[in-house]
This record gives structure tokens, C-alpha cells and sequence, in this order.
């Protein structure tokens, strides 16, 4: 199983990349068992399996059904905070301005689990992460070295959790079971009426001191 790239971010100062994926692609938390998904049906959905570097449970990247993209701080940086609560509240406030929805609220608490979160991210909610009226929007996950913090976060455009819970290493009684659990769990761009992404520009222009930041699409 290949690393999610953390090349991108072996930088001195602050830097965005926006991420896109040319395949299925299945991006499991840095201490999931590979064996959370199934090897059999991961091979038939033509999904490829990654592990990133930071921690929480799996996501599904499709061709252009997401916004990805990931904040590096260095650690002399201002913005550079010890608290990692802290650094996930700066990047999920950036999120909800980048989005310009009111109805956004950035989670400021401890981890809520919820059915199916030790598998799937979208199902639980996590220190700074996005909620619409208490389903995630947007979310998160880190990762913190001696060189700094680098934070993932992932919008769907729509939430659709079925093609990750069909590649799951699980029961098949319980499979349905869990797909219905995770439809209430998160939401997407068009479930709250918007058609498309506002536009990489938007995470641009909504980062902190904007013109400080070295921007990458990868």
C-alpha cells in the first residue's frame, strides 16, 4: 500500500495544495488495518488504496466528486499553534469562509463517534470540522511533525456513502444497515442547494494573509 504524498509539503513556509485524483481512490487514516477494506471488491471497483499520514478512518476520493486540499504550517510559523484543536479550528474556519455559508458551524469540541466512525471519516465529527445542523460538510484530519502541521480536508460535492461502505471488509447484513446510518451523518454541496464548488479561488482568497502562501495543485 502506497503513502499519500507528503512530498508536496517538505517546504520552509506556508503552502495549499488542491488535490485531485485521476482514479477511485481510498485514503485510509495512518493506523487503520489495510484489512478494513475488502481486497476482493476494492480489486472489482477498480479502487486504488492509499494510507495518509495522519490519523482518523477512511475516505473515497472519485474524479472530480470532491474538493481536497491540504494546509502545511511550519512550526516558526505565526500561525503555528501546540494545541492541535487549535490548528484544526484555524483550518475549519477557513473552510466555512472559503464556502460563504452561514448556515456552517466549526465543531470546537472533543471527537463525536458516531455509528460506522471507526471505518468511515464522514460518519463522526472531529475537533474543527464543518457541520450543516449537525451533519458534516467538511472533513479533517492531521498530521504533526518537529517541521510543522500539515491538515487534509475534504468536501463532497454530493454525499453519497455507498461506494465506500460497498468496499468495506464487513457483514453483508450489515452493510445496508450502515449505508443508512451514514446518509444522515454527513452532507454535500448540492444537498444545501449549491450546484457547483465556488472555486479554488475562494480557498485561496480565504486563507490568512493570502499572498503569503505558496499554492500547489497537484
Amino acid at each position: 500500500m502506497e503513502d499519500f504524498d507528503v512530498e508536496p509539503f517538505r517546504s520552509a513556509g506556508r503552502r495549499l495544495v488542491i488535490r485531485q485524483v485521476r482514479r477511485p481512490t481510498a485514503v485510509l487514516g495512518s493506523t487503520q488495518p489495510a484489512t478494513v477494506v475488502d481486497a476482493d471488491r476494492v480489486r472489482r471497483a477498480g479502487v486504488e488504496v492509499v494510507r495518509r499520514r495522519s490519523g482518523g478512518a477512511a475516505v473515497l476520493l472519485l474524479p472530480s466528486a470532491q474538493v481536497w486540499a491540504d494546509l502545511w504550517v511550519p512550526r516558526e510559523d505565526p500561525l503555528w499553534s501546540d494545541e492541535p484543536r487549535a490548528s484544526a479550528a484555524l483550518v475549519g474556519q477557513w473552510w466555512a469562509r472559503a464556502l460563504g455559508l452561514d448556515v456552517c458551524a466549526v465543531h470546537v469540541g472533543k471527537s463525536v463517534p458516531r455509528p460506522g466512525s471507526d471505518a468511515v471519516c464522514f460518519a463522526g465529527v472531529g475537533p474543527g470540522e464543518v457541520c450543516v445542523d449537525g451533519r458534516k460538510l467538511v472533513g479533517l484530519a492531521q498530521w504533526r511533525s518537529r517541521q510543522g502541521a500539515l491538515v487534509h480536508g475534504c468536501v463532497y460535492r454530493s454525499w453519497d456513502p455507498e461506494p465506500l461502505v460497498g468496499v468495506l471488509a464487513m457483514p453483508e447484513a450489515a452493510r445496508g444497515a450502515l449505508a443508512t446510518a451514514l446518509a444522515g451523518a454527513a452532507i454535500g454541496l448540492e444537498e444545501l442547494g449549491l450546484s457547483g464548488w465556488p472555486g479554488d479561488e475562494a480557498l485561496i482568497e480565504a486563507l490568512p494573509d493570502a499572498g503569503s502562501w505558496d499554492v500547489v495543485r497537484a
